[in-house]
């Protein structure tokens, strides 16, 4: 069996954009702060739509932001 898990950088490149706000990420990308929020505590996983908003916003790769890591489980 294999547990899953989106993990991502969103925190990190919001750092280096000029320290922008979650709120600002949300107004960006067109949802909440607390979608933020949650997306960086790793409790929600994004749409593929929302995914590549918050790459573009960034003008990096998908894979910069985001990753999958499955996880065996035995």
């Amino acid at each position: 069996m294999i547990n899953s898990h989106i993990r991502n950088n969103i925190r990190t490149l919001r750092f280096h954009h000029s320290e922008m706000t979650q709120q600002q990420l949300a107004e960006k990308v067109g949802v909440t702060r607390q979608t933020i929020i949650a997306m960086e505590q790793d409790k929600y996983s994004p749409s593929l739509e929302l995914a590549f908003r918050i790459a573009l916003v960034f003008k990096v790769p998908l894979e910069e932001v985001f990753s999958y890591q499955p996880e065996e489980i035995s």
